[in-house]
């Protein structure tokens, strides 16, 4: 990047919030991606939607790649700069601006994460629903581009449902306004549903207006053991087909109960070959009838045992279990390769099966927990050592052919973590040529410089 252009950015956002020493550059250099690596030459972070707006006007100017960064925290290599240029990190702007109860809305910087959102909401007694794994350092900026799921999403729903409006600056410096504060609005291209997912490739969120609900009076969990994923994944059809909309319905498989187990001793049954964790909120009479039926279902279903929690601190432990199954995991080696592929519900216990036999035919290790509600499964890689380039390589490979399954069943390769660098390779099988065609016809009517986050998406 050219000494004018490193200029120029000093003086947009100051000496202060300007970055480019080696030391500097290397934090920024990957996201929670493994195997993704690339350094930027310089890192900026903005104050305002004007100085991201001067960033842009520049970058375009001077044809220097921009990719846009919250946290950090993605899984799918959205936010690694591919070609250098500048991190445009908005961690800054991180202010909730507005809770209004009587609209069932607010307004937040793209910097605020998702559980300051949540606490903020629910000082109101509302609910900001999306509950992305990573909600204590997901920023809402990340969560809205990358339309992040999470826990409640077979009940509530996933990002894009709950985004009324947004801020943005396209690559052009120009500011937009989409959508607004209104539940109800029809008028003309729905651009706040396309950029939700854009994942930083169109233009740069620098505000949201997002959707909230009235928070539920209770909630339950409940847990059921299983000898096998297949009888749990009968629970689970039993249950819907019951006419249940569980607001927690996952699921970890033998792997995942035995590592969560070791590294949190929480007291889950480790001679298990599934766990199936459920749970709802709402009304108190209507959350102990679900529950009871969920339960009922598990047992009708051969489940080894069932419970449901008691108070509160014992349902917190269980949503933990689920929580902490990727830490759990890393701990069994160097280097943790978490994916994500979603089957039809019905097809969950075929997918993991043909999971275990890629990883068997690989000679990998492969735990699998995800969404059971939904079909959302996340297989995990587990490789002792970085340096073994070779279960690298085989990683790699089974991973294709895991994505591959996945779109065989109905499925896709990816049900919420975005395509990214990681799974780039794989769009085109999914969506076919002249979809990708499409894309990256959009792509250049956003940026036409193809400044932003190039690689991925439709650049």
């Amino acid at each position: 990047m050219q000494a004018p252009v490193r200029a120029a950015l000093r003086s947009i956002v100051g000496d202060a919030n300007y970055r480019d020493t080696d030391g500097d550059l290397v934090p920024y250099s990957r996201d929670a991606t493994p195997l993704f690596s690339a350094r930027p030459d310089a890192v900026v972070f903005p104050a305002d939607t004007a100085e991201v707006a001067a960033v842009l006007e520049l970058a375009t100017r001077h044809t220097v790649p921009v990719v846009p960064r919250g946290a950090g925290s993605n899984l799918c290599a959205a936010t690694v700069a591919l070609r250098g240029g500048i991190v445009l990190a908005l961690t800054r702007l991180d202010h909730v601006l507005e809770i209004a109860p009587p609209e069932l809305l607010a307004r937040v910087q793209p910097g605020v994460t998702s559980k300051a959102l949540a606490d903020a909401a629910a000082r109101e007694n509302l609910l900001w629903a999306p509950d992305p794994g990573s909600r204590t350092v997901a920023t809402i900026g990340g969560t809205v581009a990358t339309n992040a799921g999470g826990l409640r999403g077979l009940k509530y729903g996933v990002t894009r449902d709950y985004v009324l409006g947004l801020e943005a600056v396209l690559p052009t410096g120009e500011i937009i306004r989409t959508g607004g504060r209104l539940h109800k609005d029809v008028a003309g291209y729905d651009l706040t549903r396309l950029l939700t997912g854009s994942e930083g490739t169109l233009a740069v969120i620098t505000e949201a207006t997002l959707a909230l609900r009235p928070a539920p009076r209770t909630s339950g969990t409940g847990v059921a053991y299983f000898s096998d994923l297949a009888t749990a994944g009968r629970a689970v059809s039993a249950i819907i087909s019951d006419g249940v909309l569980p607001a927690t319905l996952e699921f970890l498989d033998r792997s995942c109960i035995r590592a969560v187990e070791e590294f949190a001793g929480l007291g889950l049954r480790a001679d298990a070959g599934a766990l199936l964790l459920f749970g709802d909120d709402g009304e108190p009479d209507s959350v102990a009838q679900v529950m009871a039926r969920m339960a009922d279902a598990c047992s009708a279903q051969g489940a080894l045992e069932v419970s449901t929690a008691g108070h509160i601190a014992e349902a917190e432990a269980l949503l933990a279990a689920r929580r902490c199954a990727l830490p759990a995991l890393s701990r069994l080696g160097s280097l943790t390769i978490l994916e994500d592929a979603t089957v039809p519900r019905p097809r969950i216990a075929e997918m993991v099966d043909r999971i275990d036999r890629i990883a068997e035919g690989h000679d990998l290790t492969i735990a699998t927990f995800g969404h059971a509600g939904d079909g959302n499964l996340h297989p995990t890689c587990i490789i002792e050592s970085h340096e073994d380039t070779d279960s690298v390589a085989r990683a790699e490979r089974a991973f294709g052919e895991i994505f591959s399954a996945a779109l065989e069943l109905g499925g896709t390769i990816t049900g919420e973590h975005g395509v990214g660098a990681a799974k780039f390779p794989y769009l085109s099988a999914q969506l076919g040529p002249d979809q990708v065609s499409l894309l990256r016809r959009v792509k250049a009517a956003f940026d036409p410089a193809g400044i932003l986050n190039p690689g991925k998406l439709g650049s």
